[in-house]
């Protein structure tokens, strides 16, 4: 499971720490926004500093992480032709993104010849594993471009589930106060 908050890998290392299941991998990430688009850097060992995206792409690389454009139509940011040499995956199957982006997505990775990768966007509990990227071979194969990878998914009400999160958010905020 790669757990990729927004701006931050706290949420992977405390995940990964808390994980006692050796046969159970927590692969350390996190989302950055950019100028065209989040992206998510997996197999991170330090936070990502910069915001502009080639920069972005480069300190993920540095850190031998991967990168991956997330969700990439639904902010309605297009990518150059001229960045895609950056990315190593394209997230074909968001659960929070409507099934016509998905298929946008997987044209994209389909156009590059680019693998897709599959991911919940879990903002709650209860969408843990609603995108799911299947390995042949595991996370070695992820990490080395090798073996088979498919893609499954439910996608969610974005407007119901994105609603309902933004709710938790202000609730947790009212009540630090």
């Amino acid at each position: 499971m790669a757990v990729t908050d927004h701006g931050t890998i706290k949420g992977g290392l405390a995940t990964r720490e808390i994980n006692k299941d050796v046969d159970f991998e927590v692969i350390v990430g996190s989302e950055t926004e950019t100028e065209y688009g989040d992206v998510l850097g997996l197999f991170l060992s330090r936070e990502i500093r910069s915001g502009k995206f080639t920069e972005v792409c480069e300190e993920i690389r540095a850190q031998g992480g991967l990168v991956v454009l997330a969700h990439p139509f639904r902010k309605g940011k297009t990518l150059s032709e001229s960045l895609i040499q950056y990315i190593d995956f394209v997230e074909g199957f968001n659960a929070r993104s409507p099934r016509s982006l998905n298929r946008k997505a997987q044209e994209l990775a389909k156009v590059f010849e680019i693998p897709a990768v599959a991911g919940s966007d879990a903002h709650m509990p209860f969408e843990i594993g609603r995108g799911r990227t299947l390995l042949n071979g595991g996370v070695e194969a992820l990490l080395h471009h090798q073996g088979a990878i498919s893609i499954e998914g439910r996608e969610s009400n974005y407007f119901l589930v994105h609603g309902f999160s933004v709710l938790v958010e202000q609730a947790k905020k009212q009540l630090r106060l």
